[in-house]
């Protein structure tokens, strides 16, 4: 039984790891919301995306998850915005915005957030039932 509760600890554990690094991910599409470039018609920060993949776990005899690819979202059009006085403003005044929705981006934070907790919570109840085990076995 404790095995089967450490294995569990580790899956959630992996779980944790995939998502703290989505986690990153979202954070730096908002910290760079508004990066644009620094050329005339230069492109701007171009929004990251995450995926994830299913790996087989050898030593636990269970399918975890893992970060696959962390990549560019190049399906989304840079918007334009009108601003000639600014140094990445091509020939007719437009500037490339970043193709960052924040409020695209603060859901996935939230998703990836309430991921990241459920997991934390399942390792706290395994930690728990062990340490009840322990205790039964001392008596």
């Amino acid at each position: 039984m404790a095995y089967d509760l450490m294995d569990s600890i580790a899956i959630s554990a992996m779980g944790m790891r995939a998502q703290g690094t989505r986690i990153r991910v979202v954070t730096e599409n908002v910290a760079n919301a508004g990066t644009t470039g620094t050329a005339p018609g230069a492109d701007p920060y171009q929004r990251q995306t995450i995926s994830f993949a299913n790996e087989m776990d050898k030593n636990l005899g269970v399918k975890t998850v893992r970060v696959n690819e962390i990549g560019v979202d190049d399906s989304a059009e840079f918007p334009m915005e009108y601003k000639p006085d600014h140094p990445a403003a091509d020939e007719n005044g437009y500037v490339k915005l970043p193709n960052v929705n924040v409020m695209v981006e603060m859901m996935d934070i939230r998703e990836a957030q309430r991921s990241y907790e459920a997991n934390l919570g399942m390792i706290e109840q395994a930690r728990s039932m062990i340490n009840r085990t322990i205790d039964l076995l001392r008596v």
